[in-house]
């Protein structure tokens, strides 16, 4: 099976990086965009997800990996939501900003600039690894 690709938003003052990595280990739950919803559902353990802080900061932050596979959200009133285990894998040495990644021809297709009030979206391999390369600097 191939390793897919994934970037998740989170308001840093609703839940940051750093919360994140204390805990170590999380349930994305509260996601209620249907095109996210299918992508929660595409995820498989193992694959690769950068954290990216939306609103403030507006930066990737760290690399996470999806830890457990969709599973009925327990936050969702409705039945067909879904929620996945995230843990975290690394900080990134320095944060990739979204002005930083509108400069990068590899990027210039990334569902964070095309889609970006969507919270849960697919990377293709060479731009995760292109991210990440900027992130380690």
């Amino acid at each position: 099976m191939t390793t897919q690709y994934w970037l998740v938003k989170q308001e840093p003052s609703t839940y940051s990086w750093d919360e994140f990595v204390g805990e170590g280990r999380t349930a994305w739950t509260g996601v209620r965009n249907y095109a996210a919803r299918l992508h929660l559902r595409a995820m498989a353990k193992g694959d690769g997800v950068l954290f990216y802080h939306s609103n403030e900061g507006k930066c990737v932050v760290g690399i996470a990996r999806v830890a457990r596979t969709a599973y009925p959200d327990p936050t969702a009133e409705e039945d067909g939501w879904v929620a996945v285990d995230l843990e975290p894998v690394k900080p990134l040495r320095q944060p990739v900003t979204l002005a930083q990644m509108k400069t990068e021809p590899a990027l210039k297709d990334i569902a964070l600039i095309r889609q970006s009030r969507l919270s849960v979206m697919p990377l293709r391999p060479a731009e995760f690894a292109k991210l990440k390369q900027l992130g380690e600097g």
